[in-house]
């Protein structure tokens, strides 16, 4: 397994981490025994970094992966857990939380599920904009002083938020969606990253099933599969990001692998403080994310990338309008 460091001077984990939301539902049905098979696969393979929130399947996905790492797995893990998001018993979104008191109390279930005396990477899951970031990192780092975090990160926070927060204490990683399909974070968030030695974590690197075909078709998806909202699996803006990816495909097909380890080695090509997450429920899924880290692409074939999937070529926002209207990411700055 290839490892990259998480921060400039922070902790070395596996290059590509496991992203745990999909199987708690958030796509649709998952199967909790293939969900814990895949788990070890990526322990097998190396992979040390995986993520989760104590809001996927209110609880259920923390309380997977404790069974998933018990007889001393959990020791041999790097667990990234984001808090904040609110939802109601019938599991729509309420709102979002990052008052200290509310960050702290988060915490204490999240490492009762988990079965676990620390987390190695916490961070609320969007900004609130009631709650001055600082006031939210200041209580996180509250946690960090009593042994119950290591390290502390952000999500899908512009690049104004990221130096306020980093000021009151170091910040190791940024999660936020980065792909081939989503490089709205190269104009200031990245610079603002490198230049404070943050890494970034990458979530939707197959624009969730975008990419690979495997996303709901407009109108035909499951009521729990919350992709059935988002724009860019909507109509005209399918039907015109359907036509962005067969050059990618073709790109694929040259060199003989998938558009996924495309994709996937798209995000790892980037550098090495971009970290991608495999958002898989399935082992087969996995493995072909694994495959990525075998893919070199040259100087030549990113350059054909950029040019037939130019940054805002895509069609439709990545959530719908009332969502983005919540992202501080999508807030520019005048720096």
């Amino acid at each position: 397994m290839q490892k990259r460091h998480l921060g400039k001077s922070g902790p070395e984990v596996s290059a590509l981490g496991l992203g745990c939301m999909a199987m708690s539902g958030m796509y649709g049905p998952s199967d909790r025994a293939e969900s814990i098979a895949t788990i070890h696969a990526a322990l097998e393979a190396g992979v040390t970094l995986f993520d989760t929130g104590d809001f996927y399947g209110m609880g259920h996905n923390e309380m997977l992966l404790r069974e998933a790492l018990a007889n001393g797995r959990r020791e041999n893990v790097f667990l990234c857990v984001k808090c904040g998001a609110q939802r109601a018993p019938d599991g729509s979104w309420v709102g979002v939380d990052a008052r200290p008191a509310s960050v702290k109390n988060f915490l204490s279930y999240t490492l009762r599920r988990l079965g676990t005396s620390y987390v190695d990477l916490y961070q609320a899951s969007r900004v609130d904009p009631s709650v001055p970031i600082e006031d939210t990192v200041g209580a996180i780092a509250d946690m960090v002083r009593a042994g119950y975090v290591r390290h502390i990160g952000l999500s899908e926070a512009g690049a104004e938020t990221i130096r306020r927060a980093h000021a009151v204490h170091s910040i190791a990683a940024l999660q936020i969606e980065y792909s081939a399909m989503s490089r709205e974070v190269e104009a200031e968030i990245l610079p603002t990253l490198r230049q404070l030695g943050i890494s970034l974590v990458a979530y939707g690197v197959l624009s969730r099933g975008l990419l690979t075909g495997s996303g709901p078709a407009s109108g035909t998806a499951s009521q729990g599969d919350l992709r059935r909202i988002f724009p860019r699996f909507q109509g005209e803006n399918l039907e015109q990001n359907r036509k962005l990816i067969e050059g990618l495909s073709r790109i694929a097909a040259g060199k003989g692998i998938g558009i996924a380890q495309l994709a996937f080695a798209w995000v790892l090509a980037r550098g090495n403080d971009v970290l991608p997450l495999a958002g898989a429920r399935t082992r087969t899924q996995l493995a072909a994310a694994l495959e990525a880290l075998d893919v070199t692409l040259s100087p030549e074939e990113l350059a054909l990338i950029d040019r037939l999937l130019p940054a805002g070529a895509v069609a439709g926002d990545r959530y719908p309008t009332p969502q983005m209207a919540h992202l501080d990411s999508e807030r520019r700055t005048t720096h």
